[in-house]
């Protein structure tokens, strides 16, 4: 299927549910159109199908999509008064309390929840709108759940600038702050296994990306992750094992898809692993600088659960 054929197949599937959509999602309730859902539903679905989905599994996945939630989430990002009372009344207080948790300080907990709400509401504009990270959200998880990643992105994204001008600090004390950069990493003589890492990254979840994130990148403990998502440590830990598997899987299989045979793919995972930090680095540090990563990398060679590798 290409990709106007994919494009094609979400609008029908759209078209075909979207009564039966817009109505569990209260649209009129909070004030979306129905031409603005639809827009909205084309978009998370044209996002996350592939030339090879199905039209049965697209109206799968959109039958399984937290409606009511995207539909709260994303009239709150247009403006929508009703929609902000709602969402308020809903999230405002259990927004703090994970705040509290991740920050473990009153006016600290406050001043990253009202950080959010700022990033939520949209104070910064683009063309005249405002831009809100709500229009993010795209219903496969729970709101709730969205919003405490979102805050723990943040706490996280915090930390990294800290760190980094305590160490410009450091560095200037020591008198070394204009040393000579660090060399590039050698680019991969085969760039197959570079996309296909990326590809596969592309697809986590923003929770996932954060927790990766923050252990690798940021190099913070299970317990420090599994309080800042407000979930137990074991929790985490069975995650991080579970998207080590995962990710090993989706590379050996974007790799076949571009021509390798099982065996070359083994063989380019481990001859060219060290060559992957850039592309990691990238796709789990979106939002975010991500100088941290070439201290630690996850090792997707033969290990089935997640490893690191120090850097020489």
């Amino acid at each position: 299927m290409s990709a106007t054929k994919q494009n094609l197949s979400v609008q029908l599937v759209v078209n075909e549910l979207l009564a039966e959509l817009h109505t569990k999602g209260a649209c009129e309730k909070i004030g979306l159109t129905r031409e603005s859902f639809t827009a909205i539903l084309c978009e998370v679905g044209e996002k996350y199908a592939t030339p090879a989905t199905s039209e049965s599994e697209v109206r799968t996945f959109f039958l399984s999509l937290r409606v009511d939630e995207l539909a709260l989430a994303r009239a709150c990002a247009e403006g929508s008064n009703p929609a902000w009372e709602i969402f308020l009344t809903r999230f405002r207080e259990k927004l703090y309390l994970s705040a509290l948790r991740i920050a473990r300080e009153d006016s600290s907990a406050r001043e990253l929840a009202d950080t959010l709400y700022a990033d939520l509401y949209g104070t910064n504009t683009r063309e005249g709108r405002r831009v809100s990270k709500l229009s993010s959200y795209t219903g496969r998880g729970s709101l709730e759940g969205w919003l405490r990643t979102v805050l723990a992105q943040e706490y996280v994204n915090r930390y990294r600038r800290t760190k980094r001008l305590v160490s410009l600090d450091e560095e200037s004390e020591d008198g070394v702050q204009y040393r000579a950069p660090d060399p590039e990493p050698v680019v991969s003589s085969d760039d197959r296994l570079a996309l296909a890492t990326d590809e596969a990254l592309a697809f986590l979840s923003g929770e996932d990306r954060m927790v990766l994130s923050a252990y690798y990148l940021d190099r913070r403990t299970l317990a420090e992750i599994a309080r800042m998502l407000g979930v137990h440590e074991s929790t985490i830990s069975r995650k991080l094992d579970k998207l080590a598997k995962a990710l090993r899987k989706q590379i050996l299989g974007g790799l076949a898809r571009r021509g390798m045979s099982r065996r070359q793919a083994e063989e380019a995972m481990e001859v060219d692993v060290r060559d992957l930090q850039v592309n990691i680095r990238r796709s789990l540090a979106q939002e975010s600088p991500s100088g941290a990563f070439s201290e630690k990398r996850v090792k997707t060679g033969t290990g089935e659960s997640p490893e690191v590798e120090s850097s020489p």
